[in-house]
């Protein structure tokens, strides 16, 4: 038997001091049970500062930030391009160049992008389906919210099949597509050359109506979009335009690329 102070018994070799009642393991875990909580209280009131943090205004605000930078970079891309018409128009009127060399330039431009582009036109447009879609036919699951809106490879998709039909030229929205052109979705939004773009999406290709239609059908990604779009109601339409005019490209043409830390 211990004959140590803790030890409980007769076996104690002297009174000692006195000793208060011990505490129990559950009030210790009591305690520090409200302690946390007490502390993750005062934690979300100083957080919060007496608003609604549900609401998550932060990205509230943030997306107010990306629209407006959207709409700046849409006013400096028509600003760029009256510039480059003004440029041109001086160069034009006395370069030294010769009708050969002109003629050259120009198909050049339009090869590139930069230059005005009018034929005849088709227009792809997607949308996202209803939020309260169902599957509409037997043996499919009911729906996802990931199976009911436009991802960034259903517009990659099409903008692949219209290149692959003989599109001259096609213009997502409101821009026109050149060879660095990179079509990327964040979210249910369409990030394109710096400015954001909410659905519907209108894809307007010039070429041979017949071929890019072709071209549409049978891509085997465009194939598998369709499923969707009869199962659960996805947008899609193709339209014939007649005879339309893509804008020139108006951004910056440079190419960016990283460069080591020296």
């Amino acid at each position: 038997m211990s004959n140590s102070a803790d030890s409980p018994g007769t076996g104690s070799t002297g009174p000692g001091p006195a000793r208060g009642p011990r505490l129990r393991p559950v009030r210790i875990l009591t305690a520090a049970v409200f302690a946390l909580a007490g502390l993750i209280f005062f934690t979300s009131f100083n957080t919060a500062k007496g608003t609604d943090i549900r609401k998550d205004s932060s990205l509230l605000k943030l997306s107010d930030l990306i629209q407006e930078r959207s709409r700046k970079n849409k006013e400096l891309d028509e600003s760029s391009a009256a510039l480059r018409d003004s440029v041109e128009s001086l160069a034009e009127s006395d370069d030294g160049r010769t009708k050969a060399q002109d003629k050259r330039l120009t198909g050049l431009e339009e090869s590139a992008g930069t230059q005005k582009l009018t034929g005849r036109a088709i227009t792809v447009t997607l949308n996202d389906a209803p939020p309260n879609a169902t599957a509409k036919l037997p043996g499919y699951p009911e729906p996802q919210p990931d199976y009911l809106v436009i991802h960034q490879q259903d517009l990659q998709a099409v903008v692949n099949a219209l290149w692959q039909g003989g599109a001259q030229g096609i213009k997502v929205m409101d821009q026109r597509l050149i060879s660095t052109s990179a079509v990327r979705c964040v979210g249910n939004t369409l990030i394109l050359q710096g400015r954001v773009y909410s659905p519907p999406y209108k894809i307007t290709a010039v070429g041979d109506p017949g071929r890019l239609q072709q071209a549409l059908a049978a891509s085997k990604a465009i194939q598998t979009y369709m499923v969707y779009v009869n199962v659960y109601g996805l947008g899609w339409k193709v339209t014939e335009d007649g005879t339309v005019t893509l804008p020139g490209y108006s951004g910056t043409v440079d190419l960016h690329y990283a460069k080591p830390v020296e």
